[in-house]
C-alpha cells in the first residue's frame, strides 16, 4: 500500500499544489480545509503523516494538534507556519509535532522533511541515543555505559529507575510522551505500576537536571498529554 498523507490548509491554492506535487512522488494525498474535517477523518482512517498549517480560522493548527495528542494519536505531524517568530513552532514541537517548515516554502524541502520524519518514525533508534555511548543536552553529558550523569567536573549517580526514564526521554526528544506510554516503555504493556509513579521519577530527575525544578526547561509538562524532553530547552529560554 502507498504511504498516505493528510494535508490541512485553509488556502485552496496551497492544498491543490501540495496534492498534485506529493501525488507525483508516489504519495496518496487527502486534503482538508480545516482542523475539524481532519479530526472527523482521523477517527475513521489513520494516515502515515499529517502536514498541518498553524494559521487557520476556527480551530487553529495548534488546537488541532493539541486534540490529536490528547486523544493519544501518535501520527507524525509536520507543521507549516507563516508567522515570522518561532513561538508557535516551539509550542507545536512541545505539543508533539515532529518537524516544522516556515512559509513560503520550497515543495522540494517539504518533500525532504516528510521523507526524514517518516524514516525516523520507521527507524526510531536512528534519531535517539540508543547507539551513542554519550548523549549531551544543555550542560549535561549522559554516559549510557557508566549510567552516570555529568555536568562539568561533577558526576551524578542515577538510580536504575532514574536512568531508565532518562534513557526513554533522550531516545524520543521533542516527542510528547503520555504517562501510559512511559510506563509501557519502562515496565511493559502488562505492568500494574501506577502512573503516579512516573510523576515521582520526573520530580527526582528535575531536581538533578533543572536549574529551577518548578520551571522545568528540559523535562517539560504538556498539560493533559504527558511530558516532553527538550534537549535545548535552556537555549529556547535564552532566545525568548
Amino acid at each position: 500500500m502507498s504511504t498516505q498523507l493528510y494535508v490541512v490548509d485553509d488556502d485552496e491554492d496551497i492544498r491543490e499544489m501540495l496534492r498534485r506535487y506529493l501525488s507525483t512522488h508516489g504519495y496518496d494525498v487527502c486534503v482538508f480545509e480545516d482542523g475539524r474535517s481532519l479530526m472527523r477523518k482521523v477517527t475513521r482512517q489513520r494516515p502515515d503523516l499529517i502536514v498541518l498549517d498553524l494559521m487557520m480560522p476556527g480551530m487553529t493548527g495548534i488546537e488541532t494538534l493539541r486534540r490529536l495528542r490528547a486523544t493519544d494519536h501518535d501520527i507524525p505531524v509536520l507543521i507549516l507556519t507563516a508567522r515570522a517568530d518561532a513561538t508557535d513552532c516551539i509550542l507545536g514541537l512541545q505539543l508533539g509535532a515532529d518537524d516544522y517548515l516556515p512559509k513560503p516554502f520550497n515543495p522540494r524541502e517539504l518533500l525532504a522533511r516528510i521523507h526524514a520524519v517518516l524514516r525516523r518514525q520507521r527507524n526510531p533508534a536512528t534519531g535517539g541515543a540508543e547507539h551513542q555511548p554519550v548523549y549531551r543536552f544543555g550542560h549535561f553529558t549522559l554516559d549510557l555505559k557508566a549510567r552516570t550523569l555529568n555536568r562539568d567536573d561533577a558526576s551524578f549517580p542515577l538510580s536504575h529507575g532514574e536512568f531508565a526514564l532518562l534513557k526513554v526521554f533522550v531516545n524520543a526528544p521533542m516527542r510528547t510522551l503520555s504517562r501510559e506510554r512511559l510506563l509501557t516503555s519502562l515496565h511493559g504493556a502488562e505492568s500494574e505500576v501506577s502512573d503516579r509513579g512516573i510523576d515521582v521519577r520526573i520530580y527526582r530527575l528535575r531536581r538533578l537536571v533543572e536549574t529551577d525544578p518548578t520551571v522545568p526547561r528540559f523535562i517539560q509538562t504538556v498539560r493533559g498529554c504527558g511530558y516532553i524532553f527538550v534537549p535545548n530547552g535552556e537555549a529556547h529560554l535564552r532566545a525568548r
